[in-house]
């Protein structure tokens, strides 16, 4: 469902759904490896890390500093830990904030990078 928005009287733009808003109405395919009634996580199509999973919140909020519930935070993170430990021992847990910090799609969510074994992933942040 698209949204019109003013940014003037006299402008208008449509905002689109995001590739997520899409992914979670089941408009498009995904691989899900986790759902419930507040959170959808699947495999990213086009993965960083042998296990890259995205944990994506139903309800969409452009970025994480939009957030204001406490709880619904908490519960973000909870669940990319329930799903990280799920698919792999150790992981990583990442979240891109803005263009500046990487993100491209404007729909918040949580990256869980995993699978490289004992030697961990080639750079350390």
């Amino acid at each position: 469902m698209n949204a019109l928005t003013a940014s003037s009287p006299a402008v208008y733009r449509v905002v689109m759904p995001t590739i997520f808003e899409r992914v979670v109405s089941r408009e498009i395919p995904a691989e899900i490896v986790y759902e419930d009634d507040e959170f959808i996580a699947i495999k990213d199509i086009n993965p960083a890390a042998p296990v890259h999973v995205l944990v994506i919140p139903k309800v969409a909020s452009e970025r994480l500093d939009t957030i204001t519930d406490e709880a619904h935070m908490g519960r973000l993170f909870m669940t990319a830990t329930k799903v990280a430990r799920s698919l792999t021992p150790d992981y990583r847990l990442v979240v891109n904030v803005g263009p500046g910090g990487g993100q491209t799609v404007f729909h918040t969510h949580v990256h869980v990078l995993g699978g490289w074994g004992e030697d961990g992933p080639d750079g350390h942040v």
